[in-house]
């Protein structure tokens, strides 16, 4: 099913943004609305995390004109952040993908569309192959990297996985890759994505289990600032 008929069950498709200095209090908001939700699933941040968001939002920015690090979000109709999406570590031609999405839209094929859409945009930006890593664990967002193309390519170090045992995914983007599905706005196709510096990751990966047992929905890949 295309990525779009998921995102109509949320209203208007969402549009996928490159991060940019008007969005600040929309992401500020997200991340408030879902500290909890999202601290059930990774470490919390902290306070000094959202007592300097100003600053680390600039930073960020400063970062993304320089080259050196890439950050979208997915905006709704009514211009709130249903989730962030952002490509990292770019080495050779590589890169990692990691993501969060908002709780009152997870399991409802958010994720996966976003996750899609930023394959095309990645293949616009000359990257060939995007890889993440996932605990075994974290069957939810297995099942979003799978749909979104990915395939399991070997063991994780659980270093890299909070001590969890897990498995890198990768996918190898084709030539012909192209934005669909979503609309993106903001974005310049001459800017290549770079990585997120490793001292600025925070909490890198999902490592905990659904906070209620079963087989919950995939809130967080990795951590995003």
């Amino acid at each position: 099913m295309p990525p779009a008929r998921h995102l109509d069950r949320v209203g208007a498709v969402p549009k996928l943004q490159r991060l940019h200095a008007d969005h600040a209090p929309a992401v500020l908001a997200f991340e408030l609305a879902n500290r909890t939700y999202f601290a059930a699933f990774i470490s919390d941040r902290g306070d000094e995390f959202f007592d300097q968001f100003a600053e680390r939002h600039s930073a960020q920015l400063a970062e993304q004109d320089a080259g050196i690090s890439a950050f979208y979000v997915l905006v709704a109709e009514d211009c709130s952040v249903l989730g962030r999406f952002n490509l990292y570590a770019i080495k050779d031609g590589t890169a990692e993908l990691g993501y969060r999405v908002a709780q009152h839209v997870a399991g409802r094929g958010v994720a996966t569309a976003a996750v899609r859409e930023l394959c095309r945009l990645a293949a616009q930006h000359g990257l060939r192959t995007l890889r993440a890593a996932t605990s075994h664990e974290n069957t939810a967002s297995q099942q979003v990297l799978i749909k979104g193309g990915f395939v399991p390519v070997g063991p994780a170090d659980p270093a890299h996985l909070g001590g969890k045992q897990g498995t890198w995914y990768q996918r190898d983007l084709a030539a012909d890759d192209l934005p669909g599905g979503m609309r993106h706005d903001g974005d310049d196709p001459r800017d290549p994505p770079v990585g997120l510096p490793a001292r600025d990751l925070g909490h890198r990966r999902l490592v905990g289990r659904p906070p209620h047992g079963g087989h919950a929905p995939a809130p967080v890949l990795r951590a995003l600032l």
